[in-house]
């Protein structure tokens, strides 16, 4: 099993917080960011920029301007509509462009991945590859891409060919290999590098990026406490960061068991910035709570949310694993997870699949798929207790102990509710 001593380490900080005697969070730190008001959906750059856009318009710049603020619309409000347009505007650029088609490739291609598009993220990042220009900004899209479908050889192989090793794209890139790796230490070590460099930028795009990672990243090695400090450095930068308030919440639940805090650290997020996995969150919470309304009420608005076709794949993931752990709809899981594995081949994707196999009580296969596709593949928390699931279904108590051992000390990422779960295995 990976890093015994990492082991050690959170299921020492797991025992020393069930006992209560931990707190790392204090309201008076957060309080003023859960009071600021609705960023603005305008800006004088996007008016300027949009005026100029007209039927048959052929002024790129304004596209590629006008795409940026809806992407930033899309980070500030959480609605699917901003990235949809900010799409439609890329699109549309590289259809007409003559000059940087390349750039409008990549960013499209982004688009694309925040969508879970990848295999049309894919065909831009080799398209702007045949362009011939912004060679390493094309290296580090396949990266991503390769990455998200599954593919770690070729996405080892653009990491590699990528010249300046001590560059910020390069640094957060290697963190993520070795995190998909395993090599939580290493992973730590990159994001504390690049953090450095992006402090040096002043760029408070970057430092907000790099400070959000890197706290999860200590909250997955137990530094809690460093964990929530880079959280509030990133709101000081950016008061509308909701990803860093979310975070905060998860240590106010997961960490100090204070779900009603918690709760009113997700309420003041949702004012101004909402997404359907707040609401599945909530009915995490609930659960905790033992309050069965509050959970239903929230499960519901989930599914509501999710109706919006816009979304298209984007949730997935989370449709699976809802309708496996709240319904018993397991064949529309199985069609979901089908649909996974074809767009990505992942081992995220394989649990969904094996598991809605288990589910629907075909064992063997989906014992077949952990073994082949997902152990010794990944070391993601959610994952692994899946695989023990199956193998407990199986009989194979070996491997379900040995799993066990690595869960009790992954706690605070499963969450409590999971944690009389893992005691049953």
């Amino acid at each position: 099993m990976k890093n015994f001593a990492l082991f050690i380490i959170l299921i020492t900080f797991a025992s020393c917080n069930l006992d209560g005697n931990t707190t790392v969070t204090n309201a008076k730190d957060y309080n003023a960011f859960l009071k600021v008001d609705a960023e603005k959906t305008t800006s004088r750059q996007y008016e300027l920029w949009n005026s100029k856009i007209k039927p048959d318009s052929m002024q790129i710049a304004s596209f590629g301007m006008v795409a940026q603020e809806y992407n930033r619309y899309f980070k500030n409000t959480g609605k699917i509509e901003y990235l949809k347009k900010a799409e439609q505007c890329l699109t549309k650029a590289v259809e007409i462009s003559a000059v940087n088609k390349a750039d409008f490739y990549r960013s499209l291609g982004r688009n694309y991945i925040s969508q879970h598009r990848f295999k049309e993220a894919l065909q831009m990042a080799l398209a702007a590859k045949n362009m011939g220009s912004g060679v390493e900004e094309t290296k580090s899209l396949l990266f991503d891409v390769y990455m998200e479908l599954g593919e770690y050889n070729k996405a080892q192989e653009n990491l590699a060919l990528l010249k300046d090793k001590n560059s910020f794209g390069y640094l957060i890139r290697i963190a993520k290999w070795k995190d998909y790796k395993g090599d939580l230490d290493a992973t730590i070590a990159y994001m504390e590098k690049a953090k450095q460099i992006a402090e040096m930028s002043n760029n408070i795009n970057l430092k907000v990026w790099s400070y959000t990672n890197i706290a999860d990243y200590y909250g997955h090695a137990g530094r809690i406490k460093d964990s929530y400090n880079y959280y509030l450095k990133s709101l000081f930068l950016e008061p509308h960061n909701a990803y860093a308030k979310k975070g905060i919440a998860w240590i106010v639940f997961s960490y100090e068991r204070k779900p009603v805090e918690a709760l009113r650290i997700l309420n003041a997020i949702n004012k101004t910035y909402n997404a359907p996995d707040y609401y599945l969150l909530k009915a995490e919470i609930a659960e905790y709570q033992n309050n069965k309304f509050e959970k239903l009420k929230n499960m519901d608005r989930y599914i509501k949310a999710v109706e919006n076709p816009a979304y298209g794949a984007m949730y997935n993931a989370y449709n699976v694993n809802f309708y496996l752990d709240y319904t018993d709809l397991y064949g529309k899981a199985l069609d979901i997870a089908k649909e996974e594995v074809n767009n990505r081949k992942t081992p995220e994707s394989y649990m969904l699949l094996a598991h809605s196999l288990f589910k629907k009580g075909n064992i063997a296969n989906a014992v077949t798929i952990v073994e082949k596709h997902i152990e010794g593949k990944t070391f993601e928390p959610h994952i692994l207790y899946s695989s023990a699931e199956i193998f407990k279904a199986a009989g194979n108590t070996k491997k379900v102990e040995e799993l066990k051992a690595e869960l009790t000390g992954a706690i605070y990422e499963l969450g409590p509710n999971m944690e009389q779960k893992i005691a049953n295995l």
